[in-house]
């Protein structure tokens, strides 16, 4: 499935066309910065011409009057040139700050509401790095070498204009030298073009390698991989340096060999109007001017084309930035969802449901499940590893939509309902507890944020995390780092279960919720799933019989199919798999022989 990643990369500088767009709420500090620009420009071409009067009316007149009046004049634009480039600066940096922000806001705004299988194919660390590396390059290029461009090609088009003023046959040598000067421009462009995406590139995958590595500290430091981790590292950044250097040569090469060209101009340019000056075809100040003018057009050229490499480095970040806002969702949100009212029962029915993951269309995971949840019903599903529990719930979510079937919600197909509306009344539990880093109440206020202090204590409470919390100094208050880091297994998952019961939800799915937690806890946990029977339905994938027998109903999976529907004491009979995973179970009193059920099983 192509998610919007791979085409076909751009050769040419459109891809910052809609990185541009992002000015339109600003054009009013874009015409502030503009005119700014346009004072600056004109006051430093201006100079030239003072150069000329100071020159040819001031020293060689000999007027000490005239003098003084041409240096006040020049004191006054350069009042003028002081106030216009602060102007100008501010302007076009505060304007580079506030698209870059919002081009960060509208990528993470975008991608946080793409399918999960979308981060399956695309690594989130190296989306974290074109969220914050390619957009520093946007900002920096919008908020400087945009307003230089600019700067430097009215320098240049002023400078050209009032060089032929000054002396026709001079700008001709000047006019005669640009083919030269833009030839190695275009030719060095591309190559720093490929080489400026590739570098991105590079250090996305850098930022990337890193993120996982710290992230997984505990994993790495106890296998002892950090000399592996290292050397890893340090080939990726080797190889990133590797490009950055490619890159960086190919725009050395292209600025020296245009200063070498420009000033094997002006250096023409000076022997052919000395010898006028000499000749008294023109004044020493008009050759003063002109040499200022020169100066103005060979600098303007050389920095436009420095710039033009630094517009093909925001190119290539544009693109990829460009490729993650325009990433097309797997979830089509109705044009007119269907909302069910608020004392809706919560009967949930699953018809015929088939399902295959994008990336492995021929290997079915669902193949026509069908079942039914009556309100306040209990139902466990148990089953071998890779027998579709997990996916099952992934549908109910609708993180994925099925190839055949449906999920129905009180008789509505949850694609006629809105994402936000299916996930409101559908709480979950995954089986690996996840926390924010944050404070407690936080985490627990996560999906609903006008909880009362009364809906927290009872959901606490009923998951039985009220006894622990209430013992930390801080209470709810208490900080907890990323991942839930400096609380045990199972206080997080009970956590991760009072978070989930908060909103209230009409159907609660719980991915073995109890697998975490110590005989107590587990015990515990069965009390509150108990008292909840009746107030929701409750959805639950368990490997421990302790738990499937509170169930009122028991599905059996196997291969992606149901085989066997009923109560526990039917299934020991009629389900040869469910009287095998029994056996296991008995086989100890000890909860961890639950891993033997899902390997014998399977």
């Amino acid at each position: 499935m192509d998610e919007g990643l791979n085409r076909k990369k751009s050769k040419d500088l459109s891809n910052l066309r809609p990185a541009l767009a992002f000015l339109r709420p600003y054009l009013r500090q874009v015409v502030y910065a503009s005119i700014a620009l346009v004072i600056t420009a004109a006051v430093t071409l201006s100079i030239g011409q003072g150069m000329r009067l100071v020159i040819d009316q001031g020293l060689n007149e000999g007027s000490s009057e005239v003098l003084v009046q041409t240096l006040g004049l020049f004191a006054a634009l350069m009042i003028l040139l002081t106030f216009g480039t602060f102007m100008r600066f501010y302007f076009v940096s505060w304007v580079g700050e506030r698209v870059s922000a919002d081009i960060r806001l509208a990528v993470f705004s975008h991608i946080i509401r793409l399918h999960p299988g979308f981060f399956d194919a695309n690594q989130p660390t190296e989306i974290q790095s074109r969220i914050t590396t390619d957009t520093t390059v946007l900002q920096t290029v919008i908020g400087s070498s945009v307003s230089i461009a600019l700067r430097n090609a009215l320098m240049f088009l002023g400078g050209l204009v009032l060089l032929f003023i000054t002396n026709a046959k001079l700008s001709l040598i000047v006019i005669a030298s640009v083919p030269f000067v833009v030839a190695p421009v275009v030719l060095f462009g591309r190559r720093v073009r490929r080489l400026s995406r590739s570098s991105q590139d590079s250090l996305a995958e850098v930022g990337s390698y890193a993120g996982e590595s710290l992230r997984h500290i505990k994993v790495v430091q106890s296998f002892n991989h950090e000399p592996l981790d290292e050397r890893a590292f340090g080939h990726r950044v080797e190889n990133a340096f590797s490009v950055a250097v490619r890159r960086v040569r190919q725009r050395a090469i292209l600025i020296a060999l245009v200063m070498l060209l420009v000033l094997v101009a002006i250096a023409t340019m000076l022997w052919v109007g000395g010898q006028d000056v000499l000749t008294g075809n023109i004044s020493q100040g008009e050759l003063a001017a002109f040499i200022f003018y020169a100066f103005i057009v060979a600098g303007s050229v050389g920095a436009i084309s420095e710039v033009y490499s630094d517009l093909q480095r925001a190119a290539g970040a544009a693109e990829r930035l460009m490729e993650l806002l325009q990433s097309p969702s797997a979830l089509s949100e109705p044009d007119q969802p269907v909302q069910l009212p608020d004392d809706a029962p919560g009967r949930l029915i699953v018809n015929d449901l088939s399902f295959a993951y994008p990336s492995r269309v021929s290997a079915a995971v669902l193949k026509g499940v069908s079942f039914q949840v009556l309100p306040g019903e209990m139902v466990a599903l148990v089953g071998p590893s890779g027998a579709g529990k997990s996916t099952l719930f992934d549908l109910l979510l609708r993180f994925y939509d099925p190839l055949g079937g449906a999920v129905l919600l009180d008789g509505v197909d949850i694609r006629a309902l809105s994402l936000a509306e299916t996930r409101r009344r559908v709480g979950y539990v995954p089986q690996e507890a996840v926390l924010f880093a944050g404070t407690l109440r936080q985490n627990l206020n996560y999906g609903y944020p006008q909880a009362s202090e009364e809906d927290l204590a009872d959901a606490l409470q009923l998951a039985h995390a009220d006894e622990f919390v209430n013992l930390l100094p801080d209470g709810l208050e208490t900080l907890v780092g990323e991942g839930g880091s400096g609380l045990s297994g199972g206080q997080k998952q009970r956590l991760a279960i009072a978070r989930a019961l908060v909103p209230r939800p009409q159907i609660l799915l719980l991915d073995e919720a109890t697998s975490a937690l110590d005989a107590e806890s587990e015990e515990r946990i069965r009390n509150s799933i108990e008292t909840l029977k009746g107030r929701c339905s409750i959805l639950v994938i368990a490997h421990r019989l302790s738990t499937v027998r509170q169930a009122d109903r028991i599905l059996v999976l196997e291969n992606g199919a149901l085989i066997a529907s009923g109560d526990h004491n039917s299934l020991l009979g009629s389900s040869e798999l469910y009287a095998r995973f029994a056996r296991i179970q008995f086989a100890s009193d000890t909860p961890s022989n639950s891993p033997n059920w899902r390997s014998t099983a399977g």
